[in-house]
C-alpha cells in the first residue's frame, strides 16, 4: 500500500531512539521529510546519518529540552522554516518519574505533568497553524497502555496520559473541518530502554532476574511475546498518511493483547 507520504514533512519526538526512532524509520522509508528531536545532539546526528544512509532521506536534527515551551516554540518554527511546511506531528516525549500514587513527590509530579501532558499541548498548539496551510494535518500522540490500566510504578503515566486523551479528543473535534486529523497510540510491552527500565525497577522489587520479569511481561500478552518498536510505527505511518482519512479523535491498542478490557 503506498501510504501517499512522498514529500511530506513531519516532526518526531523523542527520535533518537525507541519509539520515536522507530518512527522516524518508517517515515522515511515511505519517502517523508522529517525533523528528528530529543535532548542529545550526539544521538540525534547518530540516528540521522543512519536514516539517510538507509532511507535516502531528508533529516533535519534539532537538540533541545522539549520540556521548556520556548524550546517547543523554535523547533517547529524552525522545521516551517526549513522546509516550507509541516504535515505530521509525531508526538513522542520521555515518559514521566516511575512513582507510585502514594508516595510520588512534588518533583515527580510537576515533571510528569511538564512532560507527559503539556508537551503534547504545547507541540500540537505551536503545529496547527501551519498543519491548517496544508489541509491535510496529522497529529499522532505516542501514550501508553496505562491510559487503560494501571501498570506498577507507573501511576503517574495513567494520571497525565488520561489528560492527553480527553485533551486529543476535544482538539480532533475543533480542527477536523480544517483536515486535520488527531489520534493517540497507547503501546503496551513493547521492547524499549523506557519498558526494560520499568521491568528492571519491578524486577528488583520482587527479587526475580530482568529475564524472568521480561518473560512474565511476554506472558501477559495474548501472543505471548513482547512487540518490536516499528510494530507501532507502522500504525504511526498509517495514522500519518492520507489512508487514514476517517479516522480521527480515536486512541489505539498496540499491545499484542495485554490490555483485557473491552473498552
Amino acid at each position: 500500500m503506498d501510504l501517499e507520504l512522498k514529500g511530506k514533512v513531519a516532526i518526531i519526538g523523542g527520535a533518537s531512539k525507541g519509539l520515536g526512532r522507530a518512527c522516524a524509520e518508517v517515515l522515511a522509508e515511505e519517502g517523508a521529510r522529517l525533523t528528528i528531536c530529543s535532548r542529545t545532539k550526539e544521538d540525534l546526528e547518530t540516528a540521522a546519518a543512519e536514516i539517510r544512509d538507509t532511507h535516502g532521506a531528508e533529516v533535519l536534527v534539532f537538540a533541545g529540552d522539549l520540556d521548556r515551551n520556548d524550546v517547543i516554540q523554535d523547533l517547529v518554527a524552525t522545521t516551517a522554516s526549513h522546509f516550507g511546511q509541516l504535515d505530521i506531528m509525531v508526538n513522542n516525549s520521555g515518559g514521566p518519574p516511575l512513582a507510585r500514587s502514594f508516595n510520588a513527590t512534588e518533583e515527580q509530579w510537576e515533571t510528569a505533568v511538564q512532560r507527559s501532558l503539556f508537551f503534547f499541548a504545547r507541540m500540537s498548539r505551536e503545529a496547527v497553524p501551519h498543519l491548517k496551510k496544508q489541509g491535510t494535518g496529522r497529529i499522532v500522540n505516542i501514550l501508553a497502555s496505562t491510559v487503560y490500566q494501571p501498570i506498577p510504578n507507573l501511576a503517574l503515566s495513567g494520571a497525565t496520559r488520561m489528560g492527553v486523551v480527553a485533551f486529543a479528543k476535544s482538539l480532533a473535534d475543533e480542527v477536523g473541518r480544517d483536515g486535520i486529523l488527531v489520534n493517540n497510540v497507547c503501546p503496551g510491552s513493547i521492547l524499549t530502554e523506557r519498558m526494560l527500565s520499568n521491568v528492571t525497577s519491578r524486577a528488583k522489587e520482587l527479587n526475580i532476574s530482568v529475564e524472568e520479569g521480561l518473560a512474565q511481561r511476554a506472558e501477559e500478552t495474548a501472543v505471548g511475546r513482547i512487540g518490536e518498536p516499528k510494530e507501532l510505527a507502522n500504525l504511526v505511518a498509517f495514522l500519518a498518511s492520507s489512508k487514514s482519512s476517517y479516522v480521527t479523535g480515536t486512541t489505539i491498542l498496540v499491545d499484542g493483547g495485554l490490555v483485557r478490557s473491552i473498552l
